[in-house]
Parts: structure tokens; C-alpha cells; sequence
């Protein structure tokens, strides 16, 4: 199966998790279904400057960042540690995270939530 960029579905989520701004959000997949009710999430995240999705834990899942643009802030679990293009970010059920866009320009990442 073949799914064409503009057959994605895009949402902006103002104050995501009580982060900055509005963050857009392409979904890859429709639903849990696709991923065989392992996960609830593959999709891109766009943060534009000074916007982000605050901080947040996970329970039941993990959530998986590949950075395709750097810098940005990634709070590890109460760490502040800066990723560029290319890093990983994995947090596991039971800890938490947050991203922010502290440049003037907009940064995007693959983001993937699967069940622990």
C-alpha cells in the first residue's frame, strides 16, 4: 500500500501537552489498525519558532523521536539536552519529555508511539 503525502492527514494542536504555540502534526497512519494495534502513532511533527509540545509522560506506550532538523530542546525525563538532524530520542513507558523549537526557524521530526 502506497500513501501519497497529500492523502495524509494534517492537524495543528494549539499548546500541545501545554507547550508553545501550534504545532502541525502530518499523520502517516488512520489509525491504531495499521500499525496491528501495536502503536497509535507515526507521524511528522512541525515546530515552528518559539512553539513545542510540553512536558509529558508516558504510561502504557513508548514515543520514538528521528530528529530531522536540529537544534532543538529535548527535556529527557527532567534533563535538558540539545538533538540535531539524525539523533533519537526514546522514551519508554513511565518517563517523560518535551520538545521545543527555541530557533527562528521551523524544525520537524518522525514521531512513533507503539505499546509497551
Amino acid at each position: 500500500m502506497i500513501r501519497k503525502a497529500e492523502e495524509c492527514n494534517v492537524e495543528y494542536r494549539e499548546h500541545m501537552r501545554g507547550g508553545d504555540g501550534t504545532v502541525e502534526i502530518t499523520n502517516f497512519i488512520s489509525g491504531s489498525a495499521e500499525l496491528y494495534e501495536k502503536g497509535r502513532l507515526f507521524s511528522k511533527i512541525t515546530l515552528k519558532p518559539g512553539t513545542g509540545i510540553g512536558y509529558h509522560e508516558h504510561e502504557g506506550d513508548s514515543e520514538l523521536f528521528y530528529f530531522l532538523d536540529g537544534p532543538l530542546e529535548y527535556n529527557d525525563n527532567g534533563t535538558i539536552v540539545t538533538v540535531n538532524a539524525g539523533d533519537v530520542a526514546i522514551c519508554p513507558a513511565g518517563t517523560g519529555h518535551a520538545v521545543t523549537n527555541r530557533t527562528n526557524e521551523t524544525k520537524e521530526f518522525i514521531a512513533l508511539i507503539v505499546y509497551a
